[in-house]
């Protein structure tokens, strides 16, 4: 039996859309189910165990059942929420956080992977890229690993690039299986890394590096009763796709001039 810890906003709000302090709103873009859920009072943020702040749900199903270039269409809206979110100018920091080893954890660090790069570009060669965002992206790993954590990575790299703001990736725990690797959560509240599984860091957010955190993620695990976590049979080629949606989505976001399949040939 599932405990029932969330991540997400939209399963923490459950039946409580219409309480006081706590909006919700439903629609389709390019037939891509959205959900945003707004956190507005300190009340409604204890109530739910979530920041005040702004939370959108995208529905990874027709991503899932295979439609008609629905990865395009998905990764093209998740571009148009994050772009809302985004000051308009400044250097872009991508941080991935995860660990690379642990496949249900490796959402982040996978997603940098693909995330087009051009802050030293922009710098070096301007006449050719000049009308490129810069853009710098870093997987600073785990506690367990660099004996670092994460956010004190993070703060020092933003400090050094002058950064205008951070867009971090993270895996998310959700309380129902059909979520998992199914929805990608975006919040304007920044993000607590292993929060999800009970295991509280350092936050990434406004507070502690002094910039705009967008936080994007996807559900991998949910937890069940006995500290055991659960994740989907397929979990390695299904964190693959989420990550390659969420950079395309982020690289949209970040460089507007691009198409999607511009950003898949300059990725390549």
């Amino acid at each position: 039996m599932l405990t029932g810890r969330t991540d997400l906003a939209v399963e923490s709000a459950g039946t409580l859309t219409q309480a006081e302090g706590i909006g919700h709103r439903e629609r389709t873009e390019e037939g891509v189910p959205v959900t945003e859920v707004e956190i507005a009072t300190a009340q409604a943020a204890r109530r739910l165990g979530k920041p005040p702040g702004r939370y959108v749900t995208l529905d990874l199903g027709p991503v899932r059942r295979r439609e008609t270039a629905a990865f395009h269409r998905s990764a093209r809206v998740l571009a148009g929420e994050l772009r809302r979110l985004l000051p308009e100018e400044g250097t872009a920091l991508v941080v991935g956080l995860g660990n690379r080893a642990m496949t249900p954890d490796r959402l982040g660090p996978a997603c940098c992977d693909h995330i087009l790069v051009t802050r030293h570009l922009v710098a070096q060669m301007p006449e050719q890229f000049g009308a490129f965002r810069p853009v710098a992206a870093l997987a600073p790993g785990v506690l367990g690993s660099t004996g670092v954590e994460s956010a004190l990575v993070a703060q020092a790299v933003a400090g050094r690039v002058d950064c205008g703001c951070v867009i971090a990736v993270d895996a998310l725990a959700a309380a129902s299986l059909e979520r998992l690797c199914a929805t990608v959560q975006l919040s304007d509240t920044g993000v607590a890394p292993g929060s999800g599984v009970g295991n509280h860091r350092a936050g990434l957010t406004q507070e502690t590096l002094g910039v705009p955190v967008i936080a994007l993620g996807v559900p991998t695990v949910a937890e069940a009763h006995g500290g055991c976590f659960v994740t989907p049979r397929d979990i390695d080629a299904q964190v693959d796709q989420c990550a390659k949606l969420i950079a395309l989505a982020v690289n949209l976001a970040l460089q507007p001039g691009l198409t999607p399949e511009d950003v898949e040939a300059l990725a390549q």
